[in-house]
């Protein structure tokens, strides 16, 4: 139905919305302005005992500073009561003695037609619960009972039982003036393909109403007593009053209780919410026989900013977390988060509970882990990255479920979040374990003794230069003055590898965006260094932006350039018991130009290296020294 022009705004000028929304909240009359019409109480969509929410009658609009939900009279009715559009419309206008516009003759119908079918499901409903105290419902007492569920607990879900019987439920509602057709419409009932009689859907179930947030039964799931059964839960099909994905069971009573400071939990089915709320956790939901959609997460952060996911701790339930992962990362952003609390393996709620009382579930739903644990808990769990192609194809993964993020600042922190993960899963240790060796210790491990072996004495991992030692302090002091240069040198300061531990300690720090006891001390030694301090860009770091990215550039040229060289000898070292050849040599002088760009930048590259003999003179003395045209000895 259209609305005729002005009608909203007429309704909004007669009703203030600090009558609409007074209903649902205590406002704050302390804070609280009422000659100006400006009205503070905490927010009724999230939990929080603050008065943040904002309500402004002059605007007509209200704001909460804690979830950011916002809009006018209308919308919070729509979000607050679950109403939709037309009704939330109609309850402003009967606030305002307005007469609603005639309808349509469509739309008159329409509504008619879920009035008539919301009534047929009552009666149902009233039907089922009669029948769960009948002789024919005393297998399903004793099965409630033994899950714990005393008379006050099935009044409280409102929980029946249909009768193993082909038409028993349709027989009652066409007596009480139902037709067929209204049955069938409501889900009721359904007719074989063969055109047949009708017969009752649900049929030796133990039955549990769904209803809306308004409280309007909407539709039933079923139970089946029967282990032999196809399905051993079954829901009604999709009507003119029920959308499976829109809704969810228990909406209402969890609305509620999140206003009231309880944290807002999705559980698997409806005995798992059953039995949370049992257990005085209140704030519980379940999903209707699908898989969360998109249309039931939105729905969640209406109620609250961070629901947490409580799926049963068997496969079926770990694959179902880890495909909500897909779903919501579309959907996050600031004040709509999602959170996971991991069963044990093979218990739902209700098991955990037996075991371990309501506080081991409380426990568990405190500690939930965030969806930034479950993406990388689902793409490193089992797998081994012992290859750089494998780390490579982990950090594509990784960013391309982060680049579906829409908001640029939960993308950043997502991104440095799993930047933390990486640096720890792959940074270097120092201390190796092998199994099966003697001397074992903690574990059935043997330590390993990281001394170098003979054929790496030349090697850079066991350098002692000591212009390597001072290089390398330069850099690691000009990253810690300058945190943002980190990222753009991110690779190659993995590759600087230092053998000191409180060093190797603060490049972690440093690209982990930690900051760790034993790199905090290496860094205190760093800055002790007379030579170190006397850098301007690492004394006064705030006045030297723009250049300590250039000498911090230059600084890795240097180090990375002596590096070479010296592995270069070293492979020269080993391959000089055979044939010698160009190519080694070519190797040689072109390791010994790098380090002289490093070392003097502004010479030519193409320089005869003249201005370097000095160096290049030391590394062949060295090598004479060593005698490397001597093959070496068989042994």
């Amino acid at each position: 139905m259209t609305l005729p022009p002005g009608f909203l705004d007429e309704l909004r000028a007669r009703v203030p919305l600090s009558r609409i929304v007074g209903r649902k909240v205590t406002w704050d009359l302390r804070k609280s302005n009422q000659a100006k019409g400006d009205w503070w109480a905490p927010c009724p969509f999230h939990g929080e005992k603050t008065a943040s929410f904002h309500a402004d009658d002059q605007k007509g609009f209200y704001y909460c500073f804690g979830c950011h939900a916002k809009g006018d009279a209308v919308t919070f009715l729509r979000e607050a009561e679950g109403l939709g559009f037309m009704d939330a419309v109609a309850v402003m206008a009967s606030e305002a003695g307005m007469q609603m516009p005639e309808r349509s003759p469509e739309n008159r119908a329409r509504a008619d037609r879920r009035t008539e079918l919301a009534e047929v499901m009552e009666r149902a409903a009233r039907w089922f619960r009669l029948q769960l105290q009948t002789g024919a419902g005393a297998a399903a007492r004793d099965y409630l009972a033994g899950r714990g569920l005393d008379q006050a607990g099935q009044d409280r879900f409102e929980i029946g039982f249909a009768p193993d019987q082909r038409q028993a439920l349709l027989r009652h509602l066409k007596e009480g003036g139902a037709s067929e057709g209204q049955v069938v419409d409501a889900g009721l009932a359904a007719r074989p393909d063969d055109g047949g009689a009708a017969y009752d859907r649900f049929r030796g179930r133990i039955i549990f109403p769904i209803r809306d947030a308004r409280g309007r039964c909407i539709s039933f799931g079923g139970r089946a007593m029967d282990p032999n059964a196809r399905a051993k839960y079954l829901n009604g099909p999709e009507t003119a009053l029920f959308d499976k994905g829109r809704n969810l069971y228990n909406l209402g009573p969890a609305r509620a209780a999140v206003a009231k400071g309880q944290p807002l939990v999705v559980a698997e089915g409806y005995m798992d919410v059953i039995a949370l709320v049992r257990a005085g956790i209140e704030g519980a939901v379940a999903p209707l026989g699908t898989a969360i959609t998109e249309d039931q997460v939105r729905l969640l952060w209406r109620v609250s900013p961070e629901p947490v996911i409580a799926l049963d701790g068997d496969a079926a339930g770990l694959r179902a977390a880890m495909r909500l992962v897909d779903l919501a990362l579309p959907l996050t952003g600031p004040g709509q988060a999602l959170r996971f609390a991991l069963l044990p393996a093979g218990q739902d709620p209700d098991d955990l509970i037996r075991a371990g009382g309501a506080g081991a579930m409380r426990a568990l739903i405190d500690g939930a882990q965030p969806l930034v644990d479950l993406l990388w808990l689902r793409e490193t769990d089992g797998r081994v990255f012992d290859s750089p192609e494998r780390r490579a194809a982990l950090e594509r993964t990784l960013a391309d479920a982060v680049a579906k993020i829409p908001d640029a600042a939960t993308r950043d922190h997502y991104t440095a979040a799993l930047k933390r993960k990486r640096y720890d899963l792959f940074a270097p240790v120092r201390t190796q374990w092998t199994r099966g060796a003697p001397g074992r210790g903690k574990g059935g491990r043997a330590a390993v003794s990281d001394a170098p072996l003979p054929q790496t004495r030349a090697s850079r991992l066991v350098a002692t230069d000591p212009g390597d030692a001072l290089i390398e302090a330069m850099i690691l002091a000009l990253c810690a003055a300058h945190p943002a240069l980190v990222d753009r040198v991110e690779a190659r300061l993995e590759r600087i590898q230092p053998t000191d531990p409180g060093r190797a300690a603060l490049v972690h720090d440093l690209l982990s965006g930690r900051t760790s006891d034993a790199g905090r001390r290496a860094l205190d030694d760093l800055l002790a260094d007379p030579h170190v301090r006397a850098l301007p860009a690492v004394s006064q770091p705030g006045a030297f932006g723009d250049e300590a990215q250039a000498v911090l550039l230059n600084a890795l040229d240097r180090l990375e350039a002596r590096r070479t060289a010296r592995d270069e000898v070293a492979r020269a070292e080993a391959e000089i018991g055979g044939l010698a050849d160009e190519g080694l040599t070519w190797r040689v002088t072109q390791s010994a130009r790098a380090r002289q760009h490093a070392d003097h930048p502004s010479l030519s590259y193409d320089s005869d290296l003249g201005e370097d003999r000095e160096a290049l003179a030391g590394q062949l003395a060295e090598a004479l020294k060593n005698e490397i045209w001597r093959k070496p000895g068989r042994r």
